[in-house]
């Protein structure tokens, strides 16, 4: 077991380095009869970016050179191009997402408030731009984006384990999953409609900061102790989950929502963010179920009269409280920078 943490400490600053696969967006948005103000945004980590650029068709001339710079990990280019068509029938293509894992959000806005919104992907990075994106494009692009920014979001992942390692019972935890999943879909929905605004530096920060005290609170359970957050994690869960509901609305703000389908776009985004924790605490359930059932773990349990979970909650506790606290450093000073 020592070996085990002493080479989880060695590999936690390259860990805490991990971020989620975060989307390309474009913006492209009229502001007059034939030109638009194009906004280019790629994940960075400081002065690095993804391969990724914006190429539109011949038609499309772009009327000056990008304006570009790093802010708050993106690369942002700024420019303005004409199509005397509206841009209708036009091809947009995003050159090197083939070589990526990562995908691409397009949205288009006319003077006339009419929108379209596409997800590009690896193995379809082009679109023919049209009037307008159907219902059922902008609610798959939305629902994968909400799966995809759970399930590659770290820090929200290890904050769902850190839950379901202490509960105790699958009543307890119903209950709290379900708490923390109100909790976040209601600062989500304030978020985006614009009746909650707070600054995601500091929300980030106090993530990670949550993410510690429930990995204590899982060392505390294992000492005997009883504090209200082993006695009655749901109310933990929901507190926290208001604010982890302000970080997916940062997501959300970044990739944009279209003015004509709010309620679509963030119940089926939120639909997606439900759907990856579900399907997390399945896999991290069945794997604890799997542990217990194996021979040799049973014969553990015999001879030293502890459970396979208690085993498991230790390193849990250490693993995911170390890479919270390098999180909670790291995020603090880049507020002070």
């Amino acid at each position: 077991m020592k070996r085990v943490l002493l080479a989880l400490t060695l590999l936690l600053p390259a860990l805490a380095l991990a971020h989620e696969l975060r989307p390309a967006s474009l913006n492209i948005i009229q502001s007059d009869a034939q030109t638009f103000d194009v906004t280019w945004r790629v994940p960075a980590r400081g002065d690095l970016r993804l391969s990724l650029d914006v190429k539109f068709s011949q038609d499309t001339p772009a009327l000056a050179l990008p304006s570009a710079r790093f802010v708050r990990g993106y690369y942002v280019e700024r420019w303005k191009v004409r199509h005397r068509e509206n841009l209708i029938g036009s091809t947009i293509e995003i050159t090197g997402l083939a070589n990526t894992l990562t995908d691409a959000l397009v949205r288009i806005r006319w003077l006339d408030d009419r929108e379209q919104v596409t997800r590009l992907l690896p193995d379809r990075p082009q679109l023919i731009v049209t009037d307008r994106a159907d219902t059922e494009e902008i609610g798959g692009t939305y629902f994968v984006l909400g799966l995809e920014h759970i399930l590659l979001g770290a820090d929200h992942l290890l904050f769902v384990l850190a839950l379901v390692v202490l509960v105790s019972g699958w009543r307890q935890l119903v209950t709290t999953i379900t708490a923390f999943t109100l909790a976040h879909s209601v600062t989500l929905a304030l978020a985006v409609l614009g009746i909650v605004s707070v600054p995601q530096g500091p929300v980030e920060a106090l993530i990670a900061l949550s993410i510690v005290f429930v990995a204590v609170e899982i060392l505390h359970k294992l000492e005997g102790r009883k504090t209200l957050a082993i006695r009655k994690p749901w109310l933990v869960a929901f507190a926290f989950g208001l604010l982890h509901g302000l970080g997916f609305a940062g997501a959300l703000s970044e990739i944009g929502v279209p003015d004509y389908a709010i309620p679509l776009s963030l119940t089926v985004f939120n639909l997606g963010v439900e759907a990856g924790q579900l399907a997390f605490i399945l896999a991290v359930s069945a794997l604890m179920l799997l542990l217990r059932r194996m021979p040799s773990v049973h014969r553990w349990e015999t001879r030293t009269g502890h459970t396979a979970t208690v085993a498991s909650a230790l390193p849990v506790a250490y693993i995911v409280g170390g890479l919270s606290a390098w999180w909670l450093i790291d995020r603090t000073i880049a507020l002070m920078v």
